[in-house]
């Protein structure tokens, strides 16, 4: 059920949010596109498994045990149901994005991937959406290919027509929303396009999933993969959906563990759905906080996030753009950007004005975030950037502005 944003009640949920840094200055926090941070409600979760039901999973009888293993199932429940996926069995806990797209890469890459294949990727991407693909093309001969961005920050998608007609592409993989530009990608054009060209598509939705509602049942890819600890759940535990006849036709990716049936001297029989991808014993702790997580989340609404983050977004570019000496990257379409912007000042390194800024309390990410294509497309080494998530609020956005200004009175801008 979703709920009026409070964000005073929001605020109190989250311990660190009360923390001084520096010389006694409350904290800003502003880099949620590298992770978020966690209510009161996923710690105490964490926590409370470990005092009291602490157990490895699935394969016991006691007491304990099943309860580990109930609370460890329901979360993938959780998030069938807070992304519309019909089969439960097509969701694999792995411990992030990253882990996820390096599994399809080698369970479906290298069984599907030849000589003279292209894989399409994006200039905007993390590189942990290139750099699976890059080992993976090298060792199969294929060819990875981009789709440029323009001025704006937005996909050039002609450029997607022209590799798709080589009839050549396996796979077209992409972030749903871009971790520095905040560009969100117009996903139903790329995946309508792919789908007519019988090819497969791949969603990095590592930043989309933690701001905006995602239904898999419509949006139609054959991969999806995010992360737990941009979503106010801990760090360590990530999932990746793929679409069951698919994945019924992949090989496992580690070995040992939960995903055996059987094992003989010379071979081996694997698990059912999912548990085939699920080697070993799982992060149960992060699992049950990520549960925690998504309630929480589920609380709030996530139509109310989004706009929330659409209102501090707005300001926040307002504001920004009246600081002397700054440029600011990405699109001015509000709708087309999330709650990430991306800037620099003139002749002024990232590392230094986060460094200044960071003396007022006020913590930005600096440097290439992952994302040195994208750098080299908007040609500079390194950017800073602020990102906003539920529990940020118009008075940091200030706080973040009389910390620019500093930056630009201190360098004469």
């Amino acid at each position: 059920m979703q709920t009026a944003l409070s964000l005073e009640t929001i605020r109190k949920d989250f311990p660190i949010l009360q923390r001084k840094v520096r010389e006694n200055k409350l904290l800003v926090y502003l880099d949620n596109a590298s992770t978020s941070q966690k209510p009161i409600q996923v710690i105490d979760a964490i926590s409370d498994y470990y005092k009291n039901q602490n157990a490895n999973i699935h394969r016991a009888v006691y007491a304990l045990a099943e309860e580990a293993t109930e609370a460890y199932e329901n979360t993938r429940t959780k998030i069938a149901k807070f992304l519309n996926i019909q089969k439960r069995e097509e969701i694999i806990f792995v411990r992030g994005t990253t882990e996820a797209i390096n599994l399809v890469a080698y369970s479906w890459g290298r069984q599907n991937v030849n000589k003279g294949d292209i894989i399409v990727t994006t200039e905007y991407e993390h590189h942990s959406n290139i750099v699976p693909w890059q080992l993976l093309t090298k060792e199969r001969g294929a060819k990875l290919e981009y789709i440029g961005i323009d001025d704006n920050g937005e996909l050039i998608l002609d450029q997607l027509d022209s590799y798709l007609e080589t009839g050549k592409v396996k796979l077209v993989t992409f972030s749903q929303m871009s971790n520095v530009l905040g560009t969100i990608t117009n996903t139903d054009e790329i995946i309508k396009r792919c789908k007519k060209a019988g090819v497969k598509t791949l969603i990095d939705g590592a930043q989309s999933v933690p701001h905006m509602k995602v239904d898999l049942s419509k949006l139609g890819c054959d991969f999806f993969a995010f992360s737990a600890h941009k979503m106010l759940g801990p760090t360590g535990v990530g999932v990746l959906w793929v679409r069951k006849e698919v994945l019924e036709t992949m090989q496992p990716f580690h070995g040992g563990g939960d995903m055996i049936r059987e094992v003989h001297k010379y071979e081996t029989t694997w698990n059912d759905l999912p548990y085939k991808f699920e080697a070993g014993t799982p992060n149960i702790a992060d699992v049950i906080g990520f549960s925690a997580a998504i309630d929480y989340l589920n609380k709030i609404g996530m139509d109310n996030i989004r706009n929330h983050e659409i209102e501090l977004t707005k300001y926040a570019l307002d504001k920004m753009s009246k600081v002397k000496g700054i440029t600011i990257y990405g699109t001015k379409d509000i709708a087309k950007r999330g709650g990430v912007i991306s800037f620099n000042f003139h002749d002024v390194h990232p590392h230094d004005v986060a460094t200044i800024i960071d003396k007022d309390g006020v913590a930005v990410r600096s440097g290439h975030h992952c994302a040195q294509v994208l750098m080299e497309r908007l040609d500079v080494a390194a950017t800073n950037r602020a990102s906003f998530y539920v529990y940020n609020t118009k008075q940091e956005i200030d706080a973040l502005i009389g910390s620019l200004n500093k930056v630009a009175e201190l360098f004469k801008l």
